[in-house]
């Protein structure tokens, strides 16, 4: 589907939802769509106080709307499910940034918003939309508000998201829910390339956090030998995790944090980490049956073979991706399988 086509599709479905409302509204629809939150942008703290004083306010279940772009409308009643202010603030705020050729974006949906009313399609008079669009050209596209009629026939309350923090919503709102019980315990379980570490970033961006690699507990050389790569599952150092990260934190206890030095394949020097109220573990064999009991909260992270292959050409090029085609994710694949690792996890994402 072009471009067009997407705006087309959405500006009808946008008016058939909508059938109050009037041309000021669609400029803000096509607005947000192209230039997202940029111009809504404040300091956490305030998006926050917002976020809670409008929230006292909401009734209704609204659901999530697409935008024709890369973000979306999270409507306040979200946070019913657990979600929690200061997290969608924060996700706000990372939405907040400049868009580049959103002048263009939004000029091409006007386009199509023209024709539409040009061949009758939306309730709208050509005349009357083109004096509206000369208006907010003259004035150089600033933000719009709802029209007071908008407002009072559909009471919006919404805030607008990037489209990439989309698949991870049912995440972040369980996490928010566990965490008002105490410390949080996650694993983040997946194939190679299907975006753990991103993930695990992108948490530490979104809570104050703790994160473990599980890359850090390769094998030692004297560990890798034809039983121990035989295993289901062998190819990390899972008893030095345990030992060393897991028991400590269970106890409640600072971590010596030792990471394995790739460079001379020997395990470095400790550093002693003190964890935070919510922990991370990411990586592949996070779940291992001999760990999984540590974790209050697991995601499986699911890609599928091509844009695996997609994914680890790209970013460890074709010469060494070979190793993770015939070595490392047939382990991977094998482990998946015969520990049932995808159904034993709380929260599955297919990262598409």
């Amino acid at each position: 589907m072009d471009n067009n086509e997407s705006t087309r599709l959405l500006l009808l479905e946008h008016c058939k939802k909508y059938p109050s409302l009037e041309i000021r509204d669609v400029f803000k629809f096509l607005y947000q769509s192209s230039f997202g939150c940029e111009h809504a942008a404040a300091d956490e703290k305030t998006v926050r106080e917002r976020i809670i004083s409008e929230y006292e306010s909401v009734n209704s279940n609204e659901d999530i709307e697409m935008l024709d772009g890369d973000y979306f409308r999270l409507p306040l009643s979200y946070l019913k499910k657990g979600l929690s202010a200061a997290t969608l603030a924060r996700l706000f705020c990372l939405s907040a940034v400049k868009e580049e050729n959103r002048h263009e974006r939004l000029s091409e949906k006007l386009s199509v918003l023209k024709d539409l009313t040009a061949k009758g399609t939306l309730p709208f008079e050509s005349e009357s939309l083109e004096g509206e669009l000369k208006e907010w050209e003259k004035q150089g596209y600033p933000s719009v508000s709802h029209t007071e009629t908008f407002k009072r026939e559909y009471s919006p309350s919404y805030r607008v998201i990037s489209k990439r923090f989309m698949p991870f919503l049912t995440l972040f709102t369980e996490i928010d829910r566990q965490l008002e019980n105490g410390q949080l315990m996650v694993a983040v379980e997946g194939g190679s390339a299907s975006g753990k570490t991103t993930l695990a970033e992108l948490l530490s961006k979104i809570y104050d956090c703790t994160v473990f690699h599980m890359d850090d507990f390769f094998l030692r050389p004297e560990q890798r030998t034809s039983e121990r790569m035989a295993e289901v599952g062998g190819n990390v150092d899972r008893e030095r995790f345990l030992c060393e990260v897991l028991l400590p934190l269970s106890r409640g206890d600072s971590v010596c944090y030792r990471k394995m030095d790739c460079s001379t394949m020997t395990v470095g020097k400790g550093e002693i980490i003190c964890p935070k109220k919510l922990v991370i573990t990411e990586g592949a064999y996070s779940m291992h049956p001999e760990l999984a009991s540590y974790y209050d909260l697991s995601v499986f992270l699911y890609v599928s073979p091509e844009l695996q292959r997609e994914r680890v050409i790209k970013r460890n090029g074709e010469t060494f991706a070979q190793r993770f085609f015939k070595e490392w994710i047939p382990m991977e694949t094998e482990y998946f399988e015969k520990t049932d690792i995808k159904s034993r996890c709380d929260i599955v994402i297919d990262t598409v």
